[in-house]
C-alpha cells in the first residue's frame, strides 16, 4: 500500500492552507460563528467554486471531481486545522455519499449537482441523539433500537395515502447544520414493531417557504464552530431516498460510518496539529522574553511527546482513508489525541490560556464536542475490537493481536 502523498494531494493542501490562513483566523472564526448560518457563506462559496470542495469525492458525472477518500483526508485535515465553521462536514462528508450510494438516477442527478457547486448544504438528521450509534460506530445498528425501532420514540414514517409520497413524525436532536441547510436527510421507521426498518428520507427546506410541520431550532453548542440544531417534524411531507422501501438504510449508513470515520479522524488531527504548532510558537516566544513556563527541559518533552502522538494520529486516520475498515480505531486515537493536546496547549499558554476567548480554548471545545458528538472513545474503541473479534465471545479472553494501522503505515 502506498502511504505517499501525490503531488496533486500536495497542492490541494497547500492551495487550501493559504486560502484558510488568510480567511479563518481566530476573528474571523469568531464572526462566522455569530451569523445566522454558523459560517461565512461568501467564503463557502469561494470553496466551492474556487477548490470545488463540497464535490471533491463526489462522481464526475454530478459535477463532482472525482477524487477519492484520500484527498477528501486532506482537505478534512486542512478544516480542522482552521478550525473552519463550514458545511463541509454536514454536506460532503456525511449526506451527500448516502445520496450517492442510495439514491436513484433521478435524485441523484437533481441533488448532487446543487451539492458539488455548493448551491445546496445538506445534514444527516438522525434520532436518538448519537451520531456515533447512528452510524454503527459504537453500536450495532440491526433492529433500529438506536432510535427506538418501531415503537415510540424517534421518527417514525408513513406512508402518505395519496398514491405517493410519505409522512414523517418525530423529532431529532444535534443534528449537525441542520438549522441551516437546504436539505435533510432523515432516518426515519417504517413498518411497526414487528416489522420495523430504517429508511433514509429527502426533506427539502430550500424553498421560499417552510414545509408544512417542520420546526429547526438551533441550540447553544459548547463549539459554536460547529452549530447544532434540534428538528422537529410533524406530519411533514417527505421524499424516500432511493426505489423503494424494502432496503433497510442501517446497512449503509453503517458503510458510510467507517468512511465518516476516516474523513472525522483527519479533521481533528488537523486540528491537534494546529494546538500544537501554536503552543510550541508561544513557549519558543516566552523562552526568547526570558518567561519561560516551568522547567525549559520539562516543557520539551512534553511537547516532543505530544508531536509523537500527533503524528502516530495521522499515520492511522490516512490509512483508515485508504482501508475504511481501520476508521472507528483511528477516529478514536484521533479524538484522544485532540484532547490531551488541547489540554496541553491551554495549560501551557499559562493564565491567557484559561480565557474562553483565547484561541487555545477553541480548539479545546472543538475536542470535547467532538467527543460528545461522535464518541466516547471508549466505546468506539470496544466496538471496533468487537468487529474485529479481538474478543472471543463470552470468554472475556484476548484474541491475538494485529499490528495497529499506526504502525503499519507513516504519511
Amino acid at each position: 500500500m502506498d502511504a505517499a502523498f501525490t503531488a496533486e494531494q500536495d497542492e490541494i493542501r497547500r492551495t487550501l492552507r493559504e486560502l484558510l490562513a488568510r480567511h479563518s483566523g481566530p476573528d474571523d472564526v469568531r464572526s462566522a460563528m455569530g451569523t445566522r448560518d454558523g459560517y461565512d457563506a461568501a467564503l463557502w462559496r469561494r470553496l466551492a467554486q474556487d477548490l470545488g470542495l463540497p464535490g471533491i469525492a463526489l462522481p464526475q458525472e454530478y459535477g463532482g471531481a472525482g477524487r477519492g477518500p484520500a484527498e477528501l483526508a486532506v482537505v478534512c485535515e486542512e478544516a480542522g486545522r482552521a478550525l473552519l465553521p463550514s458545511p463541509l462536514l454536514a454536506t460532503a462528508v456525511l449526506a451527500a455519499p448516502l445520496i450517492a450510494a442510495l439514491g436513484t438516477a433521478e435524485q441523484r442527478t437533481a441533488l448532487l449537482p446543487a451539492v458539488a457547486a455548493g448551491e445546496l448544504t445538506a445534514a444527516l438528521a438522525v434520532p436518538g441523539g448519537s451520531l456515533a450509534t447512528a452510524l454503527g460506530l459504537t453500536g450495532d445498528l440491526t433492529g433500529g433500537s438506536w432510535a427506538g425501532g418501531g415503537r415510540a420514540g424517534g421518527v417514525q414514517a408513513r406512508p402518505a395515502g395519496d398514491g405517493g409520497g410519505w409522512r414523517l413524525y418525530g423529532e431529532a436532536d444535534q443534528v449537525l447544520d441542520g438549522h441551516s441547510a437546504g436539505l435533510l436527510l432523515v432516518a426515519a421507521h417504517t413498518g411497526g414493531f414487528p416489522r420495523s426498518r430504517t429508511l433514509l428520507f429527502l426533506v427539502r427546506t430550500d424553498g421560499p417557504q417552510a414545509p408544512a410541520g417542520l420546526v429547526r431550532t438551533r441550540q447553544t453548542a459548547l463549539d459554536e464552530t460547529r452549530p447544532l440544531a434540534r428538528v422537529q417534524l410533524r406530519d411533514t411531507e417527505a421524499e424516500l431516498l432511493g426505489a423503494d422501501d424494502t432496503v433497510d438504510a442501517s446497512a449503509a449508513l453503517a458503510v458510510a460510518g467507517r468512511a465518516v470515520a476516516a474523513a472525522l479522524a483527519a479533521e481533528a488531527v488537523g486540528a491537534a496539529a494546529s494546538a500544537l504548532e501554536r503552543t510550541v510558537a508561544h513557549v519558543g516566544e516566552r523562552e526568547r522574553l526570558g518567561r519561560a513556563t516551568g522547567s525549559s527541559r520539562t516543557v520539551q518533552h512534553r511537547l516532543a511527546d505530544l508531536y509523537v502522538r500527533v503524528q502516530s494520529a495521522r499515520s492511522a486516520a490516512y490509512y483508515a482513508a485508504l482501508d475504511p475498515e481501520a476508521g472507528g480505531l483511528a477516529l478514536a486515537q484521533a479524538l484522544e489525541v485532540l484532547h490531551v493536546t488541547t489540554a496541553e496547549a491551554v495549560q501551557l499558554h499559562g493564565g491567557a490560556g484559561f480565557t474562553w476567548e483565547h484561541e487555545a480554548r477553541l480548539y479545546f471545545k472543538r475536542a470535547a464536542a467532538d467527543e460528545l458528538l461522535l464518541g466516547p472513545v471508549h466505546r468506539l474503541r470496544d466496538h471496533a475490537a468487537e468487529r474485529a473479534g479481538l474478543f472471543g465471545p463470552g470468554t472475556g479472553e484476548q484474541g491475538p493481536v494485529e499490528q495497529g494501522p499506526a504502525d503499519r503505515v507513516a504519511v
